[in-house]
């Protein structure tokens, strides 16, 4: 009987075991970022996640803002919300912290089924220090300013200030071990952006007597080795670029010493947003950059990527902030900070239905996420009051097939392709299978497509083995076809299915055939995905 009664305690201890909670070492893993073959990946709970984001106004982050907040989330279809986080509210006094607008937050978006971007809107937003604490802004002895060369002070801090930077970086770590105690376990906060739009709006660099006596300095070692120079002061080592090299140098170190901390406390990954370096105006003597003017003197503009990478480890990666419609430059945008060191993530982009197909184009580049801003009711918006309608159809095509993508996207299986002024179709190149993109309706037979009249239309074809392929779009249609061989020649369509995932599974909803395939599949309006199964004959 001693015996049952051992083996009867022993079967109870082990089954209780197993009803425990999984040690934190074995729970589902924090969001982090990861790297494959020069293509990137947030992972989210183990698996690639596709930000579908929509960044609020700057003052929507309130409590009394989050019900119109959520509505407008759901109105775009996003999966996730960036929202900022305001220094002066955290820290209304020294050391006494508020987090009740962060706790509104995430516990919002939790009921609403979203993820969480925060934005720290600390020491920068947008080239000034207009949301520090009023207890900083009284006092510029011990929280100085930096000064214009005529010695005239301007509304940003300086880099320099050690004062500024412990409290700053005292902040942040306070905030980011919140953010562990109240989300550690459930991962819905995703990324933390450091700063806003760092650097100066009024003066290349700072200054200030110490800031001279630095700038007549030798260049120190580390960003030298960064650059490839030989030593001299600053003048000597970078010439005409030596001030804004200076404030880059010295902003760098500050936001890397400022996530380091936040690091220590929360390790998520973190990033930093530029205002970037637009394209100057076309007569002669304006095209020269203009740093303090044309954008904040420091910031990790479109020149300067890799030197951040290099100098702030602790950021994992930079997201340009891109509020020009120029094609070029937007794609060119996209390129130059989708980098082997750096992960292509937009962060913030115009709201209005001409940004719309450049996520297209970002989802061509392998983009770990896309993010309008503005998209809330709150009123006034400096980019104006049209709504975010393009926006709200290309998250809703991709929404219901996100975890997909995200997936598809880091083995490197998603084209796309997008209109442009008198480009009525593409082909897409698969090897021994290619697509036909024609955009535009109607497309009789005979003729070429027409286009749309703003060039919005777009497509997007995800390999899924070697003759299947997953394939959306707007205003397009897609015809597959063998190389060298019009469709339906030497080839055909085994079946296409219309449909959509559930818990990672395809669930087929109808097939589709004769007028919806012969023609090649039309993507008109509705937000409809097609799986694909090909074959040669």
């Amino acid at each position: 009987m001693e015996d049952v009664l051992v083996y009867l305690r022993a079967v109870t201890i082990a089954f209780f075991a197993l009803l425990a909670p999984l040690p934190r070492s074995l729970a589902a893993e924090a969001p982090k970022l990861v790297q494959k073959d020069g293509r990137y990946a947030l992972m989210v709970d183990g698996h690639p996640y596709l930000i579908l984001g929509g960044q609020i106004h700057n003052s929507s982050a309130w409590p009394i803002e989050l019900p119109q907040v959520w509505e407008s989330m759901a109105a775009l279809h996003a999966n996730t919300i960036e929202a900022p986080v305001y220094w002066e509210q955290l820290e209304p006094q020294n050391n006494r912290f508020d987090f009740s607008n962060v706790d509104q937050i995430v516990e919002g978006a939790r009921g609403h089924n979203l993820h969480v971007v925060l934005l720290w809107f600390g020491t920068w937003k947008n080239g000034n220090m207009h949301y520090i604490p009023a207890w900083m802004k009284s006092d510029t002895k011990r929280f100085p300013r930096v000064l214009r060369p005529d010695g005239e002070p301007i509304d940003v801090l300086s880099p320099l200030s050690r004062n500024t930077l412990n409290a700053d970086k005292a902040a942040f770590a306070a905030l980011m071990h919140h953010l562990k105690q109240i989300d550690g376990e459930q991962h819905t906060v995703l990324l933390i952006q450091v700063e806003n739009e760092s650097g100066n709006i009024g003066s290349v660099r700072d200054n200030s007597d110490e800031a001279n006596r630095l700038f007549a300095d030798a260049v120190p070692s580390d960003l030298l080795s960064a650059t490839h120079k030989q030593s001299g002061t600053w003048s000597q080592v970078f010439g005409g670029d030596a001030g804004e090299m200076f404030q880059l140098y010295y902003q760098a170190k500050y936001i890397n010493e400022i996530a380091a901390a936040g690091k220590a406390e929360f390790p998520i990954p973190y990033y930093i947003n530029v205002w970037l370096d637009y394209p100057a105006a076309e007569l002669p003597q304006r095209q020269l950059d203009l740093p303090g003017i044309g954008y904040p003197s420091g910031g990790a503009v479109q020149k300067f990527v890799g030197l951040w990478r290099a100098l702030a480890p602790s950021i994992d990666l930079i997201g340009p902030d891109i509020y020009a419609d120029d094609s070029q430059f937007y794609r060119q945008t996209l390129r130059t900070y989708h980098r082997p060191d750096n992960a292509l993530w937009i962060p913030e982009t115009g709201r209005s239905d001409s940004f719309g197909k450049f996520f297209f184009y970002a989802l061509g580049e392998g983009a770990i996420g896309f993010s309008p801003f503005g998209a809330d009711q709150a009123g006034w918006n400096i980019l104006g009051d049209e709504r975010w309608r393009a926006h709200a159809r290309n998250f809703a095509i991709i929404a219901p097939i996100s975890s997909e993508i995200a997936q598809l996207e880091f083995d490197g299986k998603v084209k796309t392709a997008v209109e442009e002024p008198g480009e009525t179709s593409q082909e897409v190149d698969f090897g021994e299978w290619q697509a036909t993109v024609a955009f535009g309706f109607p497309q009789p037979d005979g003729r070429r497509a027409p286009g749309t009249k703003d060039a919005h239309g777009a497509a997007l074809i995800a390999r899924l083995g070697t003759n299947e392929f997953l394939v959306t779009g707007v205003d397009a249609s897609v015809r597959f076809h063998v190389p060298g061989k019009l469709p339906w020649i030497r080839s055909e369509i085994t079946t296409a299915e219309e449909g959509r995932y559930e818990n990672g599974e395809w669930k087929m909803q109808k097939l589709l055939n004769g007028d919806e395939t012969d023609r090649g599949f039309q993507f008109q309006g509705n937000p409809e995905v097609v799986r694909v199964r090909l074959d040669r004959f």
